[in-house]
C-alpha cells in the first residue's frame, strides 16, 4: 500500500498541469486491489478544501467526486465509514465537509457533543454552540 496525498489527487482530478498531472494519473492508474493508494481523511479534507477555493467547484461536482473516492476499491480510506457518513450530512445540509467530518469522528470517539463558536457548524453539522 502507498500513500497519496492531497495534491496527487487534485492533479488526477483536475488535469491542470500536464506533467504532474501525468504522473498521478499514472501512479493512480496502477493501483489495484492488491497494491492499493491510502488516503487519509486530512486528505480528504484538504482536496474538499482545493477543490471549492482555488478550483472553484461547485458542491455537487465535489460530492460526486469524493463518492467515486469513497467507494473505490483501489483506495484505502481511512476511516472509511465515518468518510461516507460526514459526505451523507455534506450532500444534505449547507455544512463545510470538515465540519461533518469533525462531528462525525468525535461521535465515533465517544463524545456525546462537539462545542463550537462556528454557527453555521452548529446550524448545519451538528455541533453545540459555545457560548
Amino acid at each position: 500500500m502507498i500513500g497519496i496525498d492531497s495534491n496527487v489527487l487534485v492533479r488526477f482530478i483536475v488535469q491542470d498541469d500536464v506533467k504532474q498531472a501525468a504522473f498521478a494519473s499514472k501512479l493512480i492508474s496502477g493501483l489495484t486491489r492488491e497494491n492499493p493508494g491510502f488516503v487519509s481523511q486530512i486528505c480528504l479534507v484538504e482536496l474538499v478544501w482545493v477543490l471549492q477555493a482555488c478550483y472553484e467547484a461547485s458542491k455537487a461536482d465535489v460530492l460526486a467526486i469524493l463518492d467515486k473516492i469513497l467507494r473505490t476499491q483501489e483506495l484505502v480510506i481511512e476511516n472509511q465509514e465515518l468518510a461516507l457518513q460526514a459526505l451523507s450530512v455534506f450532500s444534505e445540509k449547507n455544512a463545510d465537509y470538515s465540519d461533518c467530518l469533525i462531528v462525525r469522528s468525535a461521535l465515533s470517539a465517544g463524545c456525546s457533543q462537539t462545542f463550537s463558536f462556528d454557527k453555521n457548524a452548529v446550524k448545519f453539522a451538528g455541533m453545540s454552540l459555545l457560548a
